[in-house]
């Protein structure tokens, strides 16, 4: 009984670490992969590298996107996208 005591706050503060950095990353990866399957064409995005532009084309790993005024088409990975910036209320 005494060495399971012994290990009581080691198991504890490992408990506190699971649920500290685990959880809201298991979290923040669900939102970001719901964010990724919830692209359409004509959200206006920003890449991991500071891109943006606007989706023109999607396929299953990739997307088209239009940059600037003189529509400048790159074509990026799924996974680089960093955030929608299309506001659902503007529209």
């Amino acid at each position: 009984m005494n060495q399971i005591m012994a290990f009581a706050p080691m198991i504890i503060v490992l408990g506190l670490f699971y649920l500290m950095i685990f959880v809201p990353e298991k979290k923040r990866k669900k939102q970001y992969n719901d964010m990724l399957s919830s692209l359409k064409v004509n959200d206006e995005v920003v890449s991991k590298g500071g891109i943006m532009g606007k989706i023109i084309n999607i396929q299953e790993d990739y997307i088209i996107l239009e940059t600037g005024p003189d529509r400048a088409r790159i074509k990026l990975a799924k996974m680089g996208i960093g955030q929608v910036t299309t506001n659902e209320t503007e529209k």
